[in-house]
């Protein structure tokens, strides 16, 4: 199941990234060109602690 962040698209021009969660792996996409990319599960636990560091600031 691909998801959407509800942060998506907030420039209004239509770009999106979508990840679908595939076992202990994660898939990403950019929604416009649908080609996809999976990232193993240490670098995808890196980079959502990365990514919830900035959120904290």
């Amino acid at each position: 199941m691909w998801r959407k962040s509800s942060r998506s698209n907030g420039g209004g021009n239509g770009d999106c990234v979508e990840i679908a969660v595939d076992g202990p792996s994660a898939r990403i996409r950019d929604s416009k060109g649908r080609a996809d990319a999976t990232v193993a599960a240490p670098a995808w636990g890196a980079f959502l602690a990365m990514v919830k560091d900035e959120i904290r600031g």
